[in-house]
């Protein structure tokens, strides 16, 4: 109880959480919905969790998916959609006029280790926050629709980009994205990528016996390794957020031949898309170096490219707002400065090209650690993803962002404010 005393308030510490923990309006209810379905939530993100698919393959996690969202109601849902057999969409339509909310639900899993990434979780908050907004449109005070996309492959297939060229953000005339991302930092509204683009690199030489007449062949082993060291040097001249990554997957057949052919699989990432093309041309220098000293004929073949990802700060500030109310174990600070540096990552996702097509936000939150505090992209981290509190954190970050699509769809004046800081952000980073 509160009390007054010496013209002081004083007030016990249990009145204060109370109040600093109040869902409010339709936050509330969203909470409450989702609470309510979470045994069947469970049972999907289980169910794609233990079936690990690898990108375009995910047929179990497809069916699953389709199959549960077809069974709500007011769902219209189209399987295999836009030409991509693991692709789908769900709409749920007022029938009133309004915005187009949607979510991206990633599905596909790494090779050999499984969910190490975490996208049953993340197609877990989408599917949980779509359908909550559902339920407020339902109420029939807002108008609008709401969107789910089933998005295929975003380890490296870019299922996102298939679907942008597709058209399918366009048809439904989509006016915001959401998506989420676990890991094992801090909880953080602000998510910002790297830009990456990825090729493969080859050089054809010619064989020799390597003992008794090597002069007479062309090395194509010794052409890369004289370009993988040129870029172990390279990188000593690289800016903060510069990242050149590769691996040999051809290194010759036999050691007493002179090796006519190698080929390695290369990555280079940055903040921006005009920097991966800056350091590209100091990384293509480095493979034309390799054909130079050996002369071996060196052929190099994109193979996908992400832009970074720039999040909506006023979408951020929404569901930083939202977040906190749902009394997370850490809060997500409220400084937008330090929440952006905290949320800064030099991975790079295919969400990216969706925050250059529209207003985006790509949350991050927290889970336990794997075994041995193993984070993304690690088998412990599958493990630590298939858990029930990595399950509950992903449903509080579903009831946020289903907090801030309502937002949008209530305010139409917030969204008209979020497009133009969204056309300032990208006008800046295309610099």
């Amino acid at each position: 109880m509160d009390r007054l005393e010496d013209d002081f308030v004083f007030i016990n510490y249990e009145d204060a959480i109370e109040v600093q923990t109040a869902k409010s309006g339709h936050l509330g209810k969203i909470s409450d919905f989702i609470d309510a379905i979470a045994k069947e939530l469970w049972e999907v993100n289980k169910t794609i969790h233990d079936n690990p698919e690898l990108g375009y393959e995910e047929f179990i996690a497809h069916e699953t998916l389709t199959k549960f969202m077809s069974s709500r109601g007011g769902w219209e849902v189209t399987p295999s959609a836009y030409g991509l057999a693991t692709a789908w969409v769900a709409v749920f339509d007022s029938g009133k006029k309004g915005p187009v909310v949607s979510f991206n639900v990633e599905m596909d899993a790494l090779e050999g280790i499984g969910h190490a990434c975490g996208h049953n979780l993340i197609a877990t908050a989408s599917v949980a926050g779509g359908l909550a907004v559902a339920e407020v449109l339902k109420q029939g005070e807002l108008g609008g629709k709401v969107v789910l996309f089933g998005t295929p492959a975003e380890e490296g297939g870019g299922g996102k980009i298939k679907l942008l060229e597709a058209g399918a953000y366009r048809d439904y005339k989509v006016d915001i994205n959401l998506l989420s991302h676990p890991g094992i930092t801090k909880n953080h509204a602000l998510m910002r990528t790297s830009a990456y683009t990825a090729f493969k690199v080859e050089y054809i030489g010619r064989e020799a016996h390597a003992a008794a007449n090597p002069w007479l062949g062309i090395n194509a082993l010794d052409a890369l390794i004289t370009a993988y060291n040129a870029i172990s040097v390279l990188r000593q001249q690289t800016m903060p957020g510069d990242v050149i990554q590769g691996n040999i997957t051809d290194g010759g057949v036999r050691p007493n031949i002179i090796h006519a052919y190698t080929a390695g699989n290369f990555v280079v990432r940055a903040d921006t898309q005009a920097r991966v093309l800056e350091l590209k041309k100091k990384v293509d220098a480095c493979f034309e170096a390799g054909a130079g000293a050996t002369g071996a004929t060196l052929k190099m073949s994109f193979v996908q490219s992400y832009a970074d990802h720039v999040p909506n700060r006023l979408l951020a500030n929404r569901y930083r707002q939202h977040f906190n109310q749902l009394s997370p174990p850490d809060l997500i600070p409220d400084n937008p400065e330090v929440d952006e540096i905290e949320g800064r990552t030099l991975a790079s996702t295919d969400q990216g090209n969706i925050s250059y097509a529209m207003p985006s936000l790509n949350v991050g939150f927290s889970i336990p650690a794997g075994p041995g505090g193993a984070g993304p992209h690690n088998p412990g981290f599958a493990e630590a993803a298939g858990t029930k509190l990595a399950f509950e954190n992903c449903l509080r970050v579903g009831k946020a962002m289903a907090a801030v699509a309502v937002d949008i769809l209530g305010d139409l004046d917030l969204l008209e404010e979020v497009k133009r800081e969204w056309k300032r952000d990208i006008q800046q980073n295309s610099v």
